[in-house]
């Protein structure tokens, strides 16, 4: 078996970036990639230094949250935020972008949207993109599943560790280990 794609890489990112979430009802992960580099990851979670809906349940107004930023958002505002240019970027996404998420995406200048779930998929959104000229990409969930981890390099990782010099931090270090792979 060979390395993974770039597509299931970035993509695998998004699904790693969403286990951040500090939202109970979705959890999504973000990824903006320029030239195969990575640019900005977000995850849906509350503006910083709020309350998380994982702490105090989700603030609910017509059937959303209100505080939760969504993902691909909070990756188009580090861009911005650090001045990443996200002209002519990629966005692996682990579900469809709503609407406002959507429009933010195209004003961004992301010419590609790669998605794994499809959530709600509103046909505003669908034509946004048409227009624009966003290509939108489904990646089933699947390809990312079957990605090889890090499992059988484990005797390896903790091996190369008992290596180090003795400290507690060490011996706690090869126990996280032991119980993280």
């Amino acid at each position: 078996m060979g390395r993974i794609t770039w597509e299931q890489y970035f993509m695998a990112q998004s699904h790693l970036l969403a286990s951040r979430s500090t939202c109970d009802r979705l959890m999504v992960g973000a990824t903006i990639v320029r030239d195969n580099r990575i640019i900005a990851g977000g995850y849906n979670g509350s503006v910083a230094g709020e309350t998380h809906c994982i702490d105090e349940q989700c603030l609910m107004d017509h059937g959303h949250c209100i505080r939760t930023v969504h993902a691909e958002m909070n990756a188009i505002l580090q861009c911005a935020k650090f001045g990443a240019s996200t002209e002519e970027a990629e966005l692996y996404v682990t579900h469809y972008p709503c609407v406002n998420c959507s429009k933010a995406i195209i004003q961004a200048g992301i010419k590609k949207v790669s998605y794994a779930k499809n959530y709600h998929n509103h046909p505003y959104a669908e034509q946004l993109f048409e227009q624009a000229g966003v290509a939108l990409h489904y990646v089933p969930l699947e390809e990312i599943n079957n990605i090889k981890t890090a499992e059988p390099l484990k005797k390896e990782i903790v091996a190369a560790l008992k290596q180090l010099p003795d400290s507690i931090e060490h011996d706690a270090l090869i126990r996280a280990v032991k119980t993280q792979l």
